[in-house]
């Protein structure tokens, strides 16, 4: 089985990136799965926390880790490369790195303020509801969700903190940093690239047709179409619904900033 990883940052084209992917009959990519948890819950039980984890090896632990994945993804051996995702992988570079040594980590991005913005637009345009990712708290408002979006374990925070540590990490060559810009302005050199990184031939992608939904999973977050891609690839301007005080404070893109690049992070 070949693996690649798709991480980075949350509302950043990873969903749009899966969708072209997917284009490829070759290939299997999807929105955030289920290994990632299952992961890390795996590590801390072969941990200190199980006091039976000293019958464990380190050996033991790296083929328990690596069957996961062999179990996970038995029924698609039609499939020559596997991209499994998750906004937590780039927490666990290291170990993937020695579990699968050929294998990339694609990392979406995108500014922070636009990725807040993002959200909060899908969170006003579903003015009904409730959503998972704010404990379903239908009293809040821009400001609260904002905080616990980029609070010690918001979901927002808790992404940029495990890119950058992947990014200025030891095995930060590993990384293939895709700016969520660069995908939708310019799919076709984009995608050119990223395959020529991966050592993959060419495919005629079609970037006036991209389709991908997770209807279910989206309902379940209470945030129906979050995940939605439909038509064609293109750039969307338009003006920041976040007040101007949030949307200073967190307008930042450490990627952009050649002094932030200590080891030469592979930017699309």
């Amino acid at each position: 089985m070949r693996l690649h990883f798709i991480s980075g940052l949350p509302r950043s084209g990873s969903t749009l990136l899966e969708g072209i992917l997917r284009q490829n009959p070759g290939f299997q990519a999807g929105i955030s799965g289920p290994l990632a948890e299952i992961f890390s819950g795996l590590i801390r039980n072969m941990s200190g926390a199980n006091e039976s984890a000293i019958f464990i090896s380190d050996s033991q632990r790296r083929r328990i880790l690596k069957g996961l994945f062999d179990a996970y993804y038995a029924d698609l051996q039609d499939r020559r490369l596997i991209f499994d995702t998750h906004r937590g992988w780039c927490a666990h570079l290291p170990a993937l790195a020695e579990l699968f040594p050929e294998a990339r980590m694609i990392c979406c991005v995108r500014n922070p303020a636009w990725i807040l913005d993002s959200i909060e637009t899908n969170v006003q345009r579903n003015p009904f509801g409730a959503q998972r990712m704010f404990s379903f708290d239908a009293r809040g408002n821009v400001y609260t969700r904002t905080e616990a979006l980029m609070g010690k374990d918001g979901f927002v925070r808790r992404s940029l903190g495990n890119l950058r540590q992947a990014w200025f990490g030891e095995f930060a060559n590993r990384l293939i940093v895709v700016p969520y810009e660069s995908l939708v302005a310019n799919p076709g050199e984009t995608m050119k690239r990223l395959y020529d990184t991966l050592g993959e031939n060419a495919f005629a992608h079609d970037f006036n047709s991209v389709e991908y939904d997770e209807p279910q999973f989206d309902a379940n977050l209470g945030l129906p179409g979050f995940h939605r891609v439909t038509g064609p690839v293109r750039v969307q301007t338009r003006q920041t619904i976040l007040p101007p005080d949030i949307f200073r404070q967190y307008n930042e893109s450490f990627w952009n900033a050649a002094d932030q690049n200590p080891r030469c992070v592979l930017t699309l």
